[in-house]
Formats: structure tokens, C-alpha cells, sequence
């Protein structure tokens, strides 16, 4: 057993001018010294602190510099478990210590074997072992796509659908995902699958548990014979001993991070997104509690930071929830870990999506107030000029707002289906939305207007995406519907599934949003309302360039330059619409005609056998325009879904920093914002906020009955500043 040896001092401090000040480092709020193995000082290691003895458990992580030093700063005066993990390195034990611990030296062994060390490397890692069906399988290549999906054309095509639609859920190359050792033998007797082939388990896998019957859609659309051949030979190489190789230990910058976190939720919440802080100001809800919606319970998840609380408030609906139906079917096949247990089949149907803080710190959400099938106004034949330019027969979901003064809700019914929700930097403090659906259009509420009035039909609209490909610099009815007989004398609306929003903060621009396309490639569109929608709506249409594909999260910075992840290829992508020399007419169509508007900047970390492709995983994207994190303004920031990372781009040099959740590992995110509590507070008063999004909170390092987490990044001048 590792001895982890505990020598406190208070008058010696090795840590020098960065760490101590007049020579003394203070005994309140820190844990510091130095981790050590036979080797010697180990750099580049985490020293994980955590405490139960707040009201929610809470944990903090600092990287060692180049000596093996470290520094703890900033922890609430109780009592912790420290302990070590690093790549090569077996976990240390835990010492358990006060805060205003100094001197400590934390021993820790190397890893007995490699298979030992690589219990803890980064799931995309194991994921990237995968080897998917060649290019020369592809019917593209050439090849006759034998058991692939008929609309599978490329190996490229192929991985799109098997990064969007798998990774849509969840982490993939974790435990849980690369083997089948949690499945007991009473489970696989229970399932028939004792004597099962790789093939036969992996075909049960999908089928399990509450996302199985959307698994199992996923895997149709792939291809399920060869498909499952893929699957299968990956875990048949990892149970016969394949490893994958040791990853980096961080460097430079990623030793600076300082990461706290706090449990919240319960141990089958489904916690979509967060939101600390208006994204227009930073500086809104400073100090203040942050919030996530637990899209399968109904419900808005709150933590208030300083006092380590959390809670959380149903989400209500205006029509009877029992006449309501929910998105998450009954489980298709028992899962190893709750049987046939209907998580989020019997919950509040309000299925909250994302959260978005106004400029009063009043928290915005997607949520269903009633069941789809829209009222008259909404539809065809109704009065409203919205509804008579392009009538919508359904809604999925709608709009709400909490009010954190009043503790109430305020229930928003909207004609367009809502998904994420960006607010706009205009006067009205216009909120957008994009309804995720293959239904080509954007909705709004004007939030200045709903308040003065409390009209919500009158406060709202929603434009078709139509692009001007006729050139006459207008739009007019009627148009080429999607997938119809081209008409060049007409203009063209735009289908597809319309997945991110984001509002432009550049000067002039208060009227221009964008959006995003999935249908593969990927598109990325740009939609000014005009002074009279929606008949002065138009639409511009630009393709993701090759060898990008995949586009989900979008965000646009104080240039007016469009930063969109593309999930699929893995490529951090912009589109400066400047550089555009055609931006509609005939050429616009396939919105192939700017490619010179475009860079794309691919990811680190390791690619699918066989491919260029790395096997991480960037749900949405960010811009921090405000540099909350204390590292630079205008810098696009990606989750590392697959990475139990988060990731920043540095467009001058193209170079990308990778900031670990080393544990519990499971770090499975979707989207972030930045929060300055004080501006002039340095590195402390700063920081991004992310949180555990899995739809599967017992995939988390830990298992079943762990919670999901709310994390905290900072960014220190150096590892031992505090």
C-alpha cells in the first residue's frame, strides 16, 4: 500500500514569490506541497480534494507544475480527502486533511502494468481503437455497401451519423462503453445472451434502457451488419489486452486550471445545460446561483456556489400533464443497471432543453407548456400575419422564464418549436430560437414587448429560411419548397434540421442571427428579419467546406465571424461572410459559393483507426467575447465530449489547449458560459462554468447512484498562485 505522508509546517514554504507573499504562505482556504514517486517529483499529476462536509458534496483540482508542486487555493475551512492521479501513475490513497494544510507530500507509485495505467486515460483514446468500414466499402469509392445503410454513401457520411446521432446522448469510449464486464452473468441468463456472440451483445446493448429505441434507429441508419462487425471488433481487441497509447500529461497553460465541483441533481437526472450569467454581460448574476434544467424530470436544478446549496423547482405546465405525452419511450430491452425501469416516463412532461439569463438574471427556457398540436392562430387560415406567411401545425416545445426574486414561472405558449435560445443584442432584447426539426425556420419572442404588453401572440414571430436565389435582393411567394422541381426564377426555402442559434454582438448587426444545418455535410445560415416581417425576411446559405462535415454548435464573434464545432470531422470551423465575393443568386443554392469565407482548424487527440478523423466529441461551441476566463477575448472554447475535457482555440496559431476533468471521469458536457464575479478580482473573479450532461448519469466514473456534477474552470497565472 502507498503511504501518503502529511508534514505540515508553517514557517518553510518551497513555494516561492507565486505562491507565498512576505515569505508566508497564509494557513486559511489552502492545501499545498509536493507529489513525489520513486522517480522522484511528479509534474503534470492532478491532486484531487474532496469534502463531504458541505451541504452538497464538493471537490477541487489543481495540475502540479514542473517540480511536482502544487497549491489547493480557495477551500471552505473542512476537512478533505487528497489524493493524486496522473497517466502512468497507479491512484494514490487518500489522506485525509484540514484546509490550512501545508508541507504535505503526497506519495504515489507508478502503475504496475499498462493495462493498470490506462484504467484512467481519456475515453476517446479507447474510442479512437474503433476501425469503421473502409473508404473503399463506400458506394462513393466505388463499393457495393454491403450491410451499410442505404443512405450511408461515404465512410465519411458514415461517421457523421455515428458521432451525431451516438454521441448525441452520451460519452462513448468510458468503462461502460468499451466492455460488457458490468453485465453479470444473472443478466446475460436473465437476457438469453450467455452464450451470445460480440455481435449479439452489442445488438442487445442497443436496444437497452431508456435511449434504446433511439439507439437502435441510429444503428439501422449505419448499417446494422457491418456496423456491429465494427462495434464488436473493437471490444473483442480491448477484452484481449489491446491498449491504447499513454496520452500527454498537460503543459503550459493546462497546469493553470483550477476546477471545482459540486454534486447536484440525483442519480437519474438527464441535466441538458447550464447558465451562470447573461452571455451579453458577463457580469450579470455575479456571485449568483447557476442553474441546468433536468430535461427528464421537469425541472430547473439550482446551486448557489456560495453557499454550497442546491435545490430543485418543477417546471409547470399550463395544460394537465396527464394529458401530455413525453419524448423518452418505455425501454425497449432491461438494462444492466435499472431493469425495465421508465426513467423519465412518469416525470413532468415540461422537458426543459436549454437555459439562457436575461439582463435582469431571470432564467429563459425551452420547455413544453402543452401538447404539440398548435391552436388556430398558429395555423393555416388564421389572422396572423406570421401564421398566414408560413403556418405551423405543431410544437414540440415552447418557452418559459423563472424568476429567481419571486421563485415563479411564467409560461410563454409559441407557435414555432423551440430548441436552444440565444438573446439577441438588439433594444428588445429579441430572444431567438431554432426548432431542432427538419421544418426550416426561426422563432422569436420580442422580451421588451411581452413584458410592456403581456400580449405573447403579439410579442412573437418566425420566418421561413428562404434564400434569394433568383438575385432580385428580395424574397417573394411563392418559392422552391425543399426537395422540390428547381424554378431559377424563384427564390429557395431552405429544409434541413436547423440545430443551433446564435445572435451576431457585432456593431450594426442587431438584426442578424445565425444558424446551423446538420443534414450532412452541414450548412450554416445567416437570416436578417428586415423592417417588416415576415415579408422582409431573407436567408444566405453557406455549405461547410470539405474535409469538414457535422455541424452542431455555433456561436458568432465581436467581428461579426461565425464559429461553428463540427462534431462530425472534429474541426473548430469560421466563416467570415466578409470574404464572401457572392452571397445569393442562382450559385447560392447549394450554398457551395463562398468557400473562401471559411478555415477550418481540427482538434487534437487521437483519430478512428484508419482515418484522419479524431474520435472526440464537440457537442456546441462558445466565444468568449469577454474573456471570463481570463485567457484572451474573441477565443472559441469547444467541449471535449469524448475527452472528459474542455477545449480553446487559439486562432493565431491554430494551437488548441486541453483542460481535463480528470475525475470523476465521465466529463461529458454540451454547452458553457463565462461569469466575472469582480473584474477586479484577477484570475478569481473569473471563470467557466460547465456541468456533467450525460443522458446517463450511471455511466459517470462511480457508477450507479452517482450524481451529475456542476463544474468550475479557473485560470491561474501559474499552478501554485492562489
Amino acid at each position: 500500500m502507498v503511504a501518503l505522508l502529511a508534514a505540515v509546517s508553517a514557517s518553510v514554504s518551497p513555494w516561492g514569490s507565486a505562491a507565498a507573499q512576505d515569505g508566508v504562505l497564509p494557513q486559511e482556504g489552502r492545501i499545498a506541497g509536493v507529489v513525489r514517486s520513486d522517480a522522484g517529483p511528479e509534474a503534470g499529476v492532478w491532486v484531487i480534494a474532496e469534502t463531504t462536509d458541505l451541504p452538497t458534496p464538493y471537490a477541487k483540482i489543481v495540475v502540479t507544475d514542473d517540480e511536482g508542486r502544487f497549491v489547493l487555493p480557495e477551500l471552505p475551512m473542512v476537512n478533505y480527502h487528497v489524493w493524486v492521479r496522473g497517466y502512468g501513475l497507479r491512484d494514490s490513497e487518500k489522506t485525509y486533511l484540514r484546509s490550512g494544510t501545508l508541507d504535505v507530500t503526497l506519495a504515489v507509485e507508478t502503475a504496475a502494468t499498462p493495462a493498470e495505467a490506462a484504467k484512467v486515460y481519456p475515453p476517446d483514446h479507447w474510442w479512437a481503437m474503433l476501425e469503421p468500414p473502409a473508404v473503399e466499402e463506400f458506394p462513393a469509392a466505388g463499393g457495393e455497401g454491403e450491410g451499410l445503410g442505404v443512405s450511408m454513401q461515404s465512410q465519411a457520411q458514415w461517421l457523421d451519423m455515428l458521432k451525431l446521432g451516438c454521441n448525441f446522448c452520451h460519452q462513448i469510449g468510458n468503462a461502460t462503453t468499451r466492455s460488457f464486464d458490468h453485465w453479470s452473468p444473472e443478466f446475460k441468463a436473465q437476457e438469453g445472451l450467455t452464450d451470445a456472440t460480440s455481435e449479439q451483445l452489442w445488438e442487445r446493448r442497443l436496444r437497452t434502457g431508456v435511449r434504446g429505441s433511439d439507439m437502435y434507429s441510429r444503428l439501422v441508419a449505419l448499417g446494422p451488419d457491418r456496423s456491429l462487425e465494427a462495434f464488436a471488433d473493437w471490444t473483442d481487441r480491448i477484452a484481449g489486452g489491446a491498449l491504447p497509447p499513454m496520452p500527454e500529461r498537460p503543459e503550459g497553460v493546462e497546469r493553470n486550471v483550477v476546477i471545482t465541483m459540486w454534486d447536484w441533481g440525483t442519480e437519474t437526472s438527464y441535466m441538458h445545460d447550464e447558465i451562470a450569467t447573461d452571455k451579453r454581460d458577463p457580469t450579470v448574476n455575479a456571485n449568483g446561483p447557476v442553474y441546468a434544467v433536468s430535461s427528464g424530470h421537469g425541472k430547473l436544478t439550482v446551486l448557489d456556489p456560495e453557499t454550497h446549496i442546491t435545490h430543485e423547482v418543477v417546471i409547470p405546465t399550463r395544460q394537465d400533464p396527464s394529458e401530455m405525452t413525453t419524448r423518452f419511450p418505455p425501454p425497449t430491452g432491461a438494462s444492466p443497471f435499472w431493469g425495465n425501469a421508465h426513467h423519465w416516463g412518469d416525470e413532468q412532461p415540461s422537458d426543459p432543453h436549454n437555459p439562457m439569463l436575461d439582463s435582469r438574471g431571470r432564467v429563459w427556457l425551452t420547455s413544453s407548456v402543452r401538447a404539440p398540436r398548435n391552436p388556430d392562430w398558429c395555423r393555416d387560415g388564421s389572422s396572423n400575419p406570421y401564421a398566414q406567411y408560413f403556418p405551423i401545425d405543431n410544437a414540440g416545445r415552447h418557452a418559459s422564464y423563472y424568476d429567481p426574486e419571486t421563485a415563479e414561472f411564467t409560461l410563454i405558449d409559441t407557435c414555432f418549436t423551440t430548441h436552444h435560445l440565444q438573446f439577441g443584442y438588439d433594444e428588445d432584447e429579441t430572444l431567438w430560437f431554432n426548432p431542432l426539426i427538419s421544418a426550416g425556420y426561426l422563432g422569436w419572442i420580442n422580451t421588451r414587448q411581452l413584458e410592456e404588453t403581456g400580449d405573447e401572440q403579439a410579442a412573437q414571430g418566425w420566418c421561413p429560411l428562404v434564400i434569394d436565389t433568383n438575385g432580385d435582393g428580395r424574397i417573394t411567394k411563392p418559392w422552391n419548397e425543399p426537395d422540390a422541381t428547381y424554378d431559377p426564377a424563384r427564390d429557395t426555402r431552405v429544409g434541413g434540421q436547423v440545430y443551433g442559434v446564435a445572435a451576431s454582438p457585432a456593431p450594426g448587426e442587431e438584426e442578424v442571427v445565425w444558424a446551423s444545418l446538420t443534414d450532412y455535410p452541414g450548412y450554416i445560415v445567416r437570416l436578417v428579419r428586415g423592417e417588416n416581417p415576415p415579408a422582409t425576411c431573407i436567408s444566405e446559405l453557406y455549405r461547410v467546406p470539405e474535409p469538414g462535415f457535422g455541424p452542431r454548435g455555433i456561436d458568432v464573434d465581436r467581428d461579426g465571424v461565425v464559429w461553428t464545432s463540427l462534431a462530425g470531422s472534429s474541426h473548430m470551423a469560421s466563416f467570415d461572410r466578409r470574404q464572401c465575393e457572392a452571397r445569393n443568386g442562382p450559385e447560392a443554392r447549394d450554398g457551395a459559393h463562398c468557400p473562401e469565407g471559411w478555415t477550418l482548424y481540427r482538434t487534437d487527440g487521437p483519430t478512428f483507426t484508419g482515418t484522419d478523423v479524431p474520435a472526440d466529441f464537440q457537442y456546441y461551441n462558445w466565444v468568449d467575447n469577454w474573456n471570463t476566463s481570463g485567457l484572451g477575448a474573441g477565443r472559441p472554447w469547444a467541449p471535449g465530449g469524448n475527452s472528459d475535457a474542455l477545449l480553446m482555440l487559439d486562432p493565431d496559431s491554430g494551437e488548441w489547449s486541453t483542460f481535463r476533468v480528470p475525475y470523476p471521469m465521465g466529463f461529458f458536457q454540451r454547452l458553457m458560459d463565462g461569469r466575472i464575479d469582480d473584474p477586479d478580482a484577477g484570475w478569481k473573479g473569473r471563470g467557466i462554468w460547465a456541468n456533467y450532461g450525460t443522458h446517463l448519469a450511471w455511466h459517470i466514473e462511480g457508477g450507479r447512484g452517482t450524481k451529475t456534477k456542476m463544474v468550475k474552470f479557473q485560470f491561474r497565472p501559474d499552478p501554485l498562485a492562489y
